[in-house]
């Protein structure tokens, strides 16, 4: 999966068909940004000795939750790290979740001894004893919070933004938002700027598009409630909701003046990735997210645009923060007749060669594929790739960055591990963590999704005018 979370991104998918693109917690939030491979939590021994597991509020699930965040970390993170580093940041997880409920305390220090089962025991033995003297002050389902707590801290520990605990919740939308499912909703994708202003961008034919909801507008209120200072996770709850239920929405124009109030009737959606259609006489294929459907979608337009004689071909991928690695490879190989997709590089040097799969389409030159700065992980294999074959001209702006992959395993709670497990180099061995795609063509553009496809998109006149160009 690239992860992101998401921008990222697409990041979250709400069950109104909210898309969150999650890109490393930059301009978006969620998680959708980085590479992913997702794995259950069967197979996984998970080491549960030592007397101090009976004295955690949640018993041995408690210690097991605990005991595999740690077993995980040592066995794929990508780059060695302190074995202090897991107790410190468990130990901060708990002291900020006592902080955030205006809670004292102090927790005993525990010191590592490189012993992954003395250190598991040293893990169990600090939430246990903030089990014991906090809990009461910190209300109804303590225990679980202060485990969460403990767990996200663990894995912050390695100061990677992608390496994250995610809760059985959280997991959920995750995974819905990689199957691409049907939801009750009402069409949109969603996205929060740095400043938490929350945009929307309608799904032709759906519920919010044919309220009259436009691209870019920002929301202001959900069921007359404003939803300042709200995370994106909690505006997506209060718009989604079973379908024939109607949910009232606020809003006015991204940079722009009047509100309008919408009442919306959710329906069952299915969550599409592309958006195509003929323009000028070029296939236009935007691509939202590399989910479970995308490479069928991105086929059916790319077959659509030959059926119908198209002089070229525009693939979108801005504000893409990724999705699947599977489907970075399926969509590139569409493109890409043989070789070398993308190689990903584990932290003991073993190489893992992802090649064409030999299902290239042909014909589909002259090829544009449009970039910004939000376009990450699974967008930038894609757009590395054709860049390294030349069978692409990149037009936009340098991309995100974000060439390391995760890959997810779950846990016995329902939640998730997601652990930065490997790096990636585009085809030429290009290694574009922090650095990004430098486009062939630069165009520059304000990030504002009420600009894209419209007369105002300068970067999409530069891909038709550089068509035209390639046509001659």
């Amino acid at each position: 999966m690239i992860d992101p979370m998401t921008a990222k991104s697409r990041a979250l998918l709400a069950a109104l068909v909210v898309i969150v693109v999650a890109v490393a917690g930059a301009l978006f939030v969620g998680y959708r940004s980085g590479v992913a491979s997702v794995h259950g939590s069967q197979g996984l021994d998970v080491a549960t000795t030592g007397d101090v597991r009976s004295l955690l509020g949640g018993g041995q699930d408690d210690a097991a939750l605990l005991d595999l965040a740690l077993t995980k970390m040592d066995a794929v993170y990508y780059k060695p790290f302190s074995p202090q580093l897991p107790l410190n940041g468990e130990a901060e997880g708990i002291d900020a979740l006592l902080k955030s409920k205006h809670v004292a305390g102090a927790l005993p220090h525990e010191t590592a001894s490189g012993d992954q089962a003395k250190d598991a025991d040293a893990l169990a033995t600090v939430l246990a004893y903030a089990q014991q003297h906090y809990a009461a002050k910190l209300g109804p389902d303590a225990n679980t919070a202060l485990t969460e707590a403990a767990l996200r801290g663990m894995l912050a520990s390695v100061h990677d933004p992608y390496t994250v605990y995610l809760s059985p919740k959280e997991n959920e939308g995750l995974q819905e938002s990689l199957d691409g499912g049907d939801f009750g909703g009402i069409g949109v994708y969603i996205y929060q700027l740095k400043d938490g202003t929350v945009v929307v961008q309608p799904i032709d034919g759906m519920p919010a598009a044919r309220a009259g909801v436009k691209p870019g507008d920002v929301i202001d209120t959900v069921n007359g409630a404003s939803i300042r200072g709200l995370t994106l996770d909690r505006v997506e709850q209060l718009i989604r909701g079973s379908a024939g239920s109607i949910v009232r929405i606020g809003v006015h124009p991204y940079k722009g003046k009047g509100e309008h109030s919408y009442s919306i009737t959710r329906e069952i959606i299915h969550v599409p990735t592309v958006r195509a259609k003929m323009e000028d006489g070029y296939e236009y294929i935007r691509l939202s997210d590399f989910g479970s459907t995308s490479a069928d979608e991105v086929k059916k337009a790319l077959l659509s645009g030959k059926a119908h004689n198209a002089k070229g071909y525009i693939l979108d991928l801005r504000d893409n923060g990724g999705g699947l690695l599977t489907a970075a490879v399926r969509i590139s190989s569409l493109f890409i007749p043989q070789g070398t997709i993308v190689s990903t590089i584990d932290r003991h040097g073993n190489r893992d060669v992802q090649e064409a799969l030999g299902t290239a389409i042909g014909g589909l030159q002259p090829l544009v594929v449009l970039v910004n700065k939000y376009t990450a992980s699974a967008s930038e294999i894609t757009a590395g790739a054709l860049q390294d074959y030349h069978l692409a001209k990149i037009i936009g702006t340098k991309t995100f960055g974000k060439g390391v992959v995760q890959s997810i395993y779950g846990t016995p709670d329902g939640g998730a591990l997601k652990i930065t497990t490997a790096r990636y180099v585009t085809p030429l061995g290009r290694d574009i963590q922090h650095k990004g795609i430098m486009p062939d063509v630069v165009v520059n553009q304000a990030v504002d999704p009420a600009l894209i496809d419209t007369p105002a998109d300068k970067q999409l006149a530069a891909a038709k005018a550089q068509l035209e160009a390639l046509r001659r």
